[in-house]
């Protein structure tokens, strides 16, 4: 087969695996805006449980509900096909890699995964009810009538989501960046000043403009700047014992 040929027949698969992904997502898309409300319901129960007895969440748009919950729906629908769209990602690039590059990579696209899914449950389950309770409890102080858009309140949660998932990937990222040579555990361990700093920093860009939300961010992002630091000493020198092993068998 010639170069030319060769590349046609990669861009064809890329595409086949293009479609599959967008194929699958698509269906969950469907599925997920027939179950759109209860999907919506479940995700507000933060919010139900921080309002005042007796009040409910509105919409203060007629299009509101219409474009939040087709929003949570392809998201939903987006988070489930990820092992999917990952699979396919891995089944295109897995034939050019080496075993030992394999055994590295595969490991690496799972944890991501998880950490992701970490992310975003703890922001759900710890975040969320500890900033609304938190905000009700600065308004009652006012003795208004407390109405909460279910709109901007997806809107928040969206940033908190996006912002508690970005960063549970740290572990990852720094894993990644020792494999590919381009820092040590020796260096990241002394970048941990920078670090208290830099997590504070990304907190107040990633989430919205609350303290308790930029606390709750900050201080698991060092906590798993650690992780990362202890995972990445161990995935390398596992990932060294192949290189051993292939100077080992050329000296025999």
């Amino acid at each position: 087969m010639s170069q030319e040929e060769s590349f046609v027949s990669h861009l064809v698969e890329l595409r086949d695996r293009l479609i599959r992904s967008l194929a699958v997502v698509l269906v969950l898309f469907g599925v997920c805006f027939y179950f759109s409300g209860e999907i919506m319901k479940f995700l507000s129960l933060p919010l139900y449980q921080a309002l005042p007895p007796g009040t409910k969440p509105i919409f203060i748009d007629q299009a509101g509900a219409f474009f939040t919950l087709t929003k949570v729906s392809f998201l939903t629908a987006l988070v489930l096909s990820l092992p999917w769209i990952l699979y396919q990602a891995w089944a295109f690039v897995a034939p050019g890699l080496y075993e030992h590059e394999k055994r590295f990579a595969f490991p690496l696209i799972v944890s991501s995964v998880v950490f992701l899914v970490i992310g975003i449950g703890f922001a759900y389950l710890f975040v969320l009810p500890a900033a609304y309770k938190f905000f009700f409890a600065f308004a009652s102080r006012t003795g208004a009538d407390i109405l909460q858009d279910l709109q901007k309140y997806w809107d928040f949660t969206l940033a908190i989501f996006f912002g508690f998932g970005l960063t549970f990937e740290v572990p990852v990222a720094e894993m990644l960046l020792v494999k590919m040579g381009l820092v040590t555990t020796d260096q990241l361990k002394a970048a941990r000043r920078y670090v208290v700093v830099g997590a504070f920093v990304v907190a107040a860009v990633l989430t919205p403009p609350d303290v308790l939300s930029q606390f709750m961010l900050a201080i698991p992002l060092m906590l798993l700047y650690e992780l990362g630091i202890f995972l990445a000493g161990f995935i390398k020198a596992r990932s060294s014992a192949p290189l051993e092993e292939e100077a080992v068998k050329g000296e025999g």
